[in-house]
């Protein structure tokens, strides 16, 4: 067999992996001289609460690992994002939780909002082809500025947060098992695309592609090259996050990522 089946235990590595590259990214810009983005990680059971004062996107404002052992937990859950005057939302993942964390979470008020794919691979001993015109390469010290720039446009956020990501991801890039990488196209900076390794399993934690250089394949020139670093850092599984059904979605199948499982985002009303 050249991958791993689904089960269970695939299933908590998977999460796992979702929890450690997230805690370990919170914790950089948490450790910034005077924590200038109000980061704060709690722990309530199996569950990791993450919170930024000066970031409101979901990503960095969200629980994960809840599963059905904490369900004398929600309510101290849901207090410290009220406290802290942030709606709280909820990963599930399937399998981890049951009927009655899912009843509970209705009767505090939370709704199902949304859907994420969570994909999963074992390492490829082979990189495939990259056409001579795209060079692909790990990026220095010198190329955040660069980096920020396709971050920010290649996700739709506004220049002004340049600097902002430039700095929250060099410190990244300073941390073990980080890894960030830069596509080129004739030369011209074009896409970008970032792994995190832990314990012996690879997450893709991030990617975009510049508006003008899409359809062009880099997204899914990234993805192998990733994987196949993965395979030479001896990793055991590469793990990958993305919208289901998205255009990042149909890479990862195309590169031979099959769906490890859907999980849902319940959301206070």
């Amino acid at each position: 067999m050249d991958r791993q089946l689904p089960s269970k235990d695939l299933i908590m590595k998977i999460e796992q992996s979702e929890k450690q590259y997230m805690k370990d990214r919170m914790e950089a810009i948490q450790n910034r001289d005077g924590n200038p983005e109000g980061v704060e990680i709690a722990y309530f059971g199996n569950a990791m609460c993450l919170y930024s004062k000066t970031m409101p996107w979901t990503t960095f404002n969200t629980v994960k690992g809840l599963n059905s052992e904490d369900l004398d937990l929600l309510d101290d859950i849901i207090d410290f994002f009220r406290m802290r005057d942030r709606k709280v939302q909820f990963e599930i993942v399937p399998s981890r939780v049951d009927q009655r964390i899912l009843s509970e979470l209705n009767d505090r008020g939370m709704y199902q909002s949304g859907f994420h794919a969570s994909t999963y691979c074992l390492p490829f001993s082979e990189l495939s082809h990259v056409p001579s015109h795209v060079e692909i390469r790990e990026i220095s010290d010198e190329d955040f500025k660069t980096y920020a720039r396709i971050h920010c446009r290649g996700t739709g956020l506004p220049d002004n947060g340049i600097p902002y990501v430039a700095e929250n991801n060099r410190i990244l890039w300073q941390r073990p098992g980080w890894k960030f990488y830069i596509a080129c196209v004739s030369g011209q900076p074009a896409a970008t695309g970032v792994m995190f390794i832990k314990n012996g399993i690879c997450s893709l934690t991030f990617a975009a592609t510049l508006p003008e250089f899409r359809e062009q394949g880099l997204h899914k020139y990234l993805l192998n090259f990733r994987i196949h670093e993965s395979f030479k850092q001896n990793c055991e599984l590469v793990v990958g996050q993305c919208a289901y059904i998205s255009q990042s979605h149909r890479n990862m199948e195309r590169v031979g990522m099959r769906l490890g499982y859907v999980r849902t985002t319940w959301t206070e009303r």
